[in-house]
């Protein structure tokens, strides 16, 4: 019988006579898969599959920390938002069937070293398919061969969660092996497996330990454990460290705006090329029209440059734009626009505006030299690099997984090795684990109004602290941030305050703190003013004062009240109506409910 592709599973079982192959022009099975060209022409998809586009690097799935400046997405606002889907492209199992099919006839090449090396990257890529899966959907249907249209697998249901990821770490395991040790800027190595094996085992052992609804074969610190082994085996033994050339004021920023990809640091990076048609639009998101506004609540995460807690001044949350930007840790200035911001290799200053963000928190992180970003030019496709994968990750799941393990006693040995080289790249003093211990910042991530209800234990406060660390350093890049919240059961935080700079009423305001005077605030008749911008706040405007007439900035505030989060079913996706119809052996996920 005919081999087909399958474009999801439900596809497969109703399209069974359909003749569309896998997308490569190729020859037949017989002759193909022969040499490296023909290897690499078959491997390259993966990439393209799996890997973020040039928006999907930047664009993070927007949580509780950042969200869109033209409405908040169905994610932000749940409830009713959020529904059972016919189809979903997500669930997706083309990609699969090529990736089995490709181990198949891998055996056709006859040159040991490069055949290793391909498999090494198609067992990677099947690891990272299943990853993707796992962390949406959760459990699902494990497949390592391809499929026949009559085969009984193709109605098999869910295997476990610890079944799925054993045989993603047997996968990863394997193009660690297989895979060369060298350095590649944008190709899959054996680092790349390793930092991806680092991620998965820590996705599962938080999973394991703040989901506790379930009944696992593994506990928490078991993958807690490999989490923290791999990630320490990937510190002390990769070609990769943390990028610092000792100028804290630009050295973070310089690994996402220069176009040049740092691989000191970078693990994988992306290169556009706009001649080519091939380009992002990073910029885009700061000052043109894509843009993000970034949340009051992540600005106050940020330590102050001495390294004690801003949330614990008296009066931090009625804190004005400059007083609030700072003499705080020098990555908020390479992330958000901060009084005096002007971009690369220009003098021009740039306040804040709330023309590109509603809560007058702008995103800089990705903003490329002013010699890139020319008059008429500005939004237009970006070329160069952007960073993937980052060894700071790595840094930061050390350090995590040490802490959440309870079979083990996280020491300063081991903050210093992982949370003390991003802290020194910053400028920081380090994270003093008994002082953290000893003194959990319990007023404010520890809060219900701004922080995770759910962390105890002894080792509370390093963990807080390295939540912070992780938002901070990971900051709008992929799409971090909703899935820790997910592996953390810390849904609560998707309905926490969104809100902007704070103000104390109507009025002109210096926000740079310049002599020259930036905005004006007004409600009802356009005012005369020499502010270079205008507001207008009150019922019925796109923002909002949080106290009526004075306060913080609050966006989209009839969308804001009616967001939801339920605990019973929005940490898993749903699956797609059309597959649960065709293959009665899967089962929905709790809480979405299949139409009668």
């Amino acid at each position: 019988m005919r081999r087909i592709l399958i474009l999801s599973l439900s596809a497969l079982c109703a399209a069974a006579c359909s003749l569309d192959r896998a997308p490569l022009d190729r020859e037949s099975m017989d002759t193909f898969y022969k040499d490296e060209n023909q290897l690499q022409a078959a491997t390259s998809y993966f990439y393209s599959a799996l890997l973020p586009s040039g928006d999907d690097i930047y664009k993070f799935e927007y949580a509780d920390l950042y969200f869109s400046c033209s409405s908040l997405s169905d994610l932000q606002l749940g409830g009713k938002n959020r529904k059972t889907p016919t189809s979903d492209k997500l669930w997706e199992w083309n990609t699969l069937r090529y990736i089995n099919e490709t181990l198949e006839n891998m055996g056709h090449c006859s040159d040991e070293v490069v055949r290793n090396k391909y498999t090494g990257i198609t067992y990677f890529f099947r690891a990272y398919f299943y990853y993707l899966k796992l962390r949406r959907y959760g459990e699902v249907p494990w497949y390592d061969h391809s499929l026949l249209t009559d085969d009984p697998d193709l109605y098999r249901p869910r295997d476990s969660r610890d079944f799925i990821v054993g045989k993603i770490f047997e996968d990863l395991d394997n193009a660690i092996r297989m895979l060369p040790d060298n350095k590649e800027k944008y190709k899959i190595t054996k680092w790349d497996a390793m930092l991806i094996k680092s991620r998965v085992a820590l996705f599962e052992g938080t999973w394991h330990k703040y989901h506790t609804e379930s009944q696992y074969e593994k506990d928490a610190n078991y993958y807690l454990k490999i989490a923290a082994e791999v990630s320490k085996e990937f510190i002390e033994s990769s070609p990769y460290h943390i990028y610092n050339t000792g100028n804290p004021n630009t050295d973070y920023q310089h690994l996402f705006s220069t176009g040049e990809t740092e691989d000191e640091e970078v693990v994988l990076g992306k290169n556009f090329a706009v001649d080519l048609f091939v380009s992002h639009f990073a910029a885009r998101s700061t000052f043109g029209d894509r843009t993000t506004a970034i949340n009051k609540k992540f600005v106050d995460m940020f330590l102050k440059a001495d390294g004690t807690r801003f949330t614990d001044d008296s009066g931090w949350d009625k804190k004005e734009f400059y007083d609030q930007m700072t003499g705080r840790d020098p990555r908020l200035a390479q992330i958000v626009r901060s009084p005096g911001y002007h971009l690369i290799d220009s003098d021009q200053i740039m306040p804040p505006s709330f023309s590109n963000s509603l809560t007058g928190y702008n995103c800089c992180k990705y903003a490329v030299s002013a010699t890139k970003v020319g008059p008429g030019e500005a939004w237009s496709g970006e070329d160069g690099d952007l960073p993937v994968w980052r060894a700071a990750e790595v840094y930061l799941n050390y350090a995590e997984a040490q802490a959440e393990r309870t079979d083990y006693v996280i020491t300063q040995d081991d903050i210093d090795l992982s949370i003390k080289p991003l802290r020194d790249r910053a400028g920081m003093p380090n994270l003093n684990l008994a002082y953290a211990n000893a003194n959990p910042d319990n007023a404010y991530l520890g809060s219900a109004k701004y922080g995770y209800t759910n962390v105890t234990g002894d080792n509370k406060g390093v963990i807080l602290e390295i939540r912070r660390e992780r938002a901070v350093e990971l900051a709008q890049e992929l799409d971090f941030r909703w899935w820790d919240l997910m592996r953390w059961k810390a849904g609560n935080c998707m309905l926490q305050d969104l809100s902007g700079i704070y103000f104390p009423g109507y009025g002109e305001y210096d926000l740079d703190h310049d002599g020259t005077l930036d905005l004006c605030i007004y409600n009802g008749t356009e005012p005369t003013t020499t502010a270079t911008s205008l507001l207008k706040v009150g019922s019925g405007q796109a923002v909002e004062f949080s106290e009526g007439t004075s306060g913080n900035i609050v966006p989209y505030p009839s969308r804001v009240k009616r967001r939801s989060f339920d605990e019973e079913r929005d940490y898993l996706f749903p699956l797609p109506l059309g597959d649960l119809e065709v293959n009665h052996g899967l089962t929905q996920n709790p809480g979405w409910d299949i139409p009668k």
